[in-house]
């Protein structure tokens, strides 16, 4: 793309910065139609939500039920993973509506892709977690009068959470820098308002791009230090 007449490739217009900052922050909030880092923030946390949930879930029923349900959770989980994420973004992205049958919010999409994406990742890692406690965990909780299903919840569930923290909260930061990838739909994440906002401009990429490396890296920067005092916190 060519750059402006008369600007050298290395001269810096911070002016591009602060006249779109808020376009690159939160979109059209005001008209209703979020976006730039602050959908960024919402698709994260939603699709990481969903993805913990899921994969919990999953986790604990390849734990309950050995054998033919816990290999097709395998097989699924492995299915998913082996399949590029933009493709699952791509492919829901055009399901949706026809199964659905009228229109889904562009951003729905992909954090559902996020999410389907992800959960294989947190099954792997929680039921990772399940099985490296020490079998006496579970013995002497059903030693003291629980059940299978209140020992897997009161006693071993709490402790595999605290011990693969680490794994979720790398998971999040993945999910940040993975929700670019809605660029392919035209979702109006910061990425792609990056994007529009060079086109528009007609300026070389440098100030754009390099602004928005640095919300990411702040943003996965933040999430970082959250998870490691949360990770504190609960020891």
């Amino acid at each position: 793309m060519r750059g402006r007449p008369g600007r050298g490739v290395m001269d810096f217009d911070p002016g591009v910065i602060t006249r779109n900052l808020s376009y690159l922050l939160w979109g059209r909030l005001a008209e209703g139609d979020p976006g730039g880092l602050l959908l960024t923030i919402l698709m994260a946390v939603s699709a990481g939500a969903l993805a913990l949930v899921a994969g919990v879930g999953f986790a604990l029923a390849a734990w309950r039920c050995p054998g033919t349900i816990r290999r097709l959770l395998f097989l699924s989980a492995d299915l998913i993973r082996g399949i590029p994420l933009i493709f699952i973004i791509f492919w829901l992205y055009f399901l949706l509506p026809a199964l659905l049958g009228g229109d889904v919010p562009g951003a729905a999409p992909v954090i559902l892709a996020l999410a389907w994406f992800s959960s294989a990742a947190v099954m792997y890692s929680t039921l990772a977690g399940l099985e490296a406690l020490p079998k006496g965990q579970r013995e002497a909780a059903l030693a003291s009068g629980l059940s299978e299903g209140q020992a897997l919840r009161w006693v071993l569930l709490p402790q595999t959470l605290r011990n693969v923290m680490p794994s979720y909260v790398a998971l999040l930061v993945s999910l940040v820098k993975d929700t670019s990838l809605a660029f392919i739909v035209n979702v109006t994440e910061l990425s792609t308002l990056a994007g529009q906002v060079n086109n528009r401009t007609q300026l070389y990429p440098m100030e754009i791009f390099l602004f928005t490396a640095a919300l990411y890296f702040l943003l996965c920067r933040a999430v970082s230090l959250a998870g490691g005092r949360l990770a504190r916190l609960r020891h």
